[in-house]
């Protein structure tokens, strides 16, 4: 008899899976991800960023499906969806979005490059 706690890595895998096809219908043929600083903790050591993508010609969030995704929370930063990031002394968006295209291209070679970050 499976255990509670297989049941809960068991159901999270299946909401990752879940999560990765939904970001992969949101992104399209559209590979790139935009990045937004939505704070700066006091100690300089974490950040929280907004993800959003370009479809149909219209930005639109993809936060919450990328946090499922990554198995990070989603929180809520001034009303906007946001990802907290630990670390400094490199481009946190870079490695938010970097994580992110290594899950969903697994498999890939250079996985981790086939979404393309850039700052707004």
């Amino acid at each position: 008899m499976a255990t509670a706690t297989m049941k809960r890595a068991l159901l999270k895998h299946q909401e990752q899976q879940t999560a990765k096809v939904h970001a992969l219908q949101l992104l399209g043929e559209n590979r790139n991800v935009y990045t937004i600083l939505r704070s700066v903790s006091a100690s300089g050591m974490s950040r929280t960023i907004s993800l959003k993508t370009i479809q149909n010609g219209e930005l639109i969030d993809i936060t919450y499906t990328a946090s499922r995704v990554l198995g990070d929370k989603c929180i809520e930063v001034n009303g906007q969806n946001a990802i907290r990031v630990n670390g400094c002394g490199m481009d946190m968006g870079f490695h938010l979005v970097y994580n992110l295209a290594s899950i969903l291209f697994s498999g890939q070679e250079r996985a981790g490059y086939e979404l393309k970050q850039r700052w707004i």
